[in-house]
C-alpha cells in the first residue's frame, strides 16, 4: 500500500504532536520490497518506545514484530537501524540467520505466505537534550547561545532549589562564578544527572566541596570542559560543549561502529 497525501498529513501531524510533547519515537520507512504485497517502497510508520505502531503502514503482522524490535533498539541506542526481512529459504541461501547483522544490515525472518523480501530504515527521533546552566555571567551566556545552535534544550537556572528536580538525562553546568557557587553545589547534591561540571579552578572547587559537610554531590568535572587552553568566555563555552558532545555521542558511536581495536 502506497501512502496517500492524507497518510502523509496524518504522519506529519502526529510527529509534530510527539515532538511538542518531548516524547521519543521512531520512523520506519520501507526502502525496498521484492514479492511483498502489503507494503511498498515509501511506506512509513511512527512507532513508540515499546515498538507499537502509532500511525502509518509498513506491512502486516509478519513485519510488525521485527520493525517493533528495531524501533525499540533505535530509540534506546539513539542509532538508526536497517533491517531486511527475508523468507527462510533466502536466508539459508545467503548463509545468514535471523538476528545476524552484516555491514550494518540486521536480518529477520519473514514468515508470510508471500515469501517476500522487505528492507526498512528505522530512524529514532529523540527529544532535545536538556542542558541546565546555573549562572548568568559571560560564560553562561556564551554557553547558552552556542548550545541552542547545537540542538540542546537550554534552561538558565536562577532558582537553585529547582536543581533538585534535575532529570537523570540532563547535563548541568555550574557557571555561577562567585555568585551562588555553594548554593548550586548544595542544590545538586542527591541528584544523578548524566553530567555535571563546574566553571572554575580545581583549587576553588576543592575549597567549596570541603564546605558541603555531609552532603554528597554527584561526580562533578572541575574545571569544566576539555583542555583546549580556553581563555575567553566563548572558548570556555566551546570546550564545555565539546566535552558534553563527546559524552553524548559516545553510546551512539559504539552502537553504530562497534568496539574499536
Amino acid at each position: 500500500m502506497t501512502p496517500s497525501r492524507s497518510d502523509h498529513e496524518r504522519l506529519d501531524a502526529e510527529m509534530q504532536t510527539l515532538k511538542a510533547q518531548g516524547v521519543p519515537f521512531a520512523m520506519a520507512t520501507v526502502v525496498r520490497t521484492v514479492n511483498a504485497t502489503s507494503a511498498k517502497p515509501g511506506g512509513k510508520a511512527l512507532l513508540d518506545q515499546d515498538g507499537k505502531i502509532l500511525v502509518g503502514w509498513v506491512g502486516g503482522g509478519c513485519a510488525r514484530s521485527a520493525v517493533g524490535k528495531a524501533a525499540k533498539e533505535a530509540i534506546s541506542s539513539g542509532a538508526p537501524q536497517y533491517i531486511s526481512l527475508r523468507p527462510q529459504e533466502l536466508l539459508d541461501t545467503e548463509g545468514v540467520e535471523a538476528g545476524d547483522e552484516r555491514d550494518g544490515v540486521l536480518f529477520a525472518r519473514n514468515g508470510c505466505p508471500s515469501e517476500g523480501t522487505m528492507d526498512l530504515f528505522v530512524e529514532p527521533v529523540l527529544p532535545l537534550t536538556d542542558l541546565i546552566i546555573c549562572g548568568d555571567g559571560l560564560v553562561a551566556m556564551a554557553l547558552s547561545d552556542l548550545a541552542t545552535r547545537l540542538d540542546f534544550s537550554v534552561t538558565m537556572q536562577a532558582d537553585m532549589d529547582q536543581l533538585a528536580q534535575t532529570p537523570d538525562t540532563a547535563y548541568v553546568v555550574i557557571a555561577t562564578q562567585g555568585k551562588g557557587d555553594l548554593a548550586a553545589l548544595k542544590a545538586i547534591s542527591g541528584t544523578t544527572p548524566r553530567y555535571v561540571s563546574f566553571v572554575g579552578s580545581q583549587k576553588k572547587f576543592a575549597t567549596l566541596i570541603a564546605k558541603l559537610a555531609n552532603q554528597t554531590p554527584p561526580h562533578i568535572k572541575a574545571p569544566a570542559g576539555l583542555d583546549i587552553n580556553a581563555i575567553t568566555p566563548d572558548e570556555i563555552a566551546l570546550s564545555i560543549l565539546a566535552e558534553i558532545t563527546q559524552i553524548r555521542r559516545a553510546k551512539t558511536t559504539q552502537m553504530t561502529e562497534g568496539p574499536r581495536p
